[in-house]
């Protein structure tokens, strides 16, 4: 009798439409979205201070943006500020990466980063 109910799911599994995969992966990229969190005052400038502090230093930051609903996380050090494009350009062994400022959404300095 437990055989009959497998292939029954079986049988079902295998009649899916495309229409109802799309919508099965369509939801589940809804359940993986991400909110923005809405950031105070102080955090944006603690962060500003934190991205100067850092580009000043050459030191290596890492910083967490929002995109989407999906979150990143970059690490590197900052080779440029492209302040007509509000974009900081971050070198990394694997190239430079242009982040967006406003998708910026925290930065700290990695760890064993002295500053000096």
């Amino acid at each position: 009798m437990e055989r009959n109910r497998d292939r029954g799911n079986i049988k079902w599994t295998s009649l899916m439409l495309p229409e109802h995969l799309e919508r099965l992966r369509d939801w589940q990229q809804e359940d993986q979205y991400t909110e923005r969190s809405e950031l105070t005052d102080w955090e944006l400038q603690s962060m500003q201070l934190t991205l100067e502090h850092g580009w000043r230093s050459k030191c290596e930051l890492l910083i967490k943006t929002w995109h989407d609903g999906e979150v990143r996380y970059h690490q590197g050090e900052i080779e440029a500020l492209d302040s007509a494009n509000s974009a900081i350009l971050l070198g990394d062994p694997f190239g430079t990466e242009r982040i967006p400022v406003a998708d910026i959404i925290d930065v700290q300095l990695a760890k064993g980063t002295d500053g000096a």
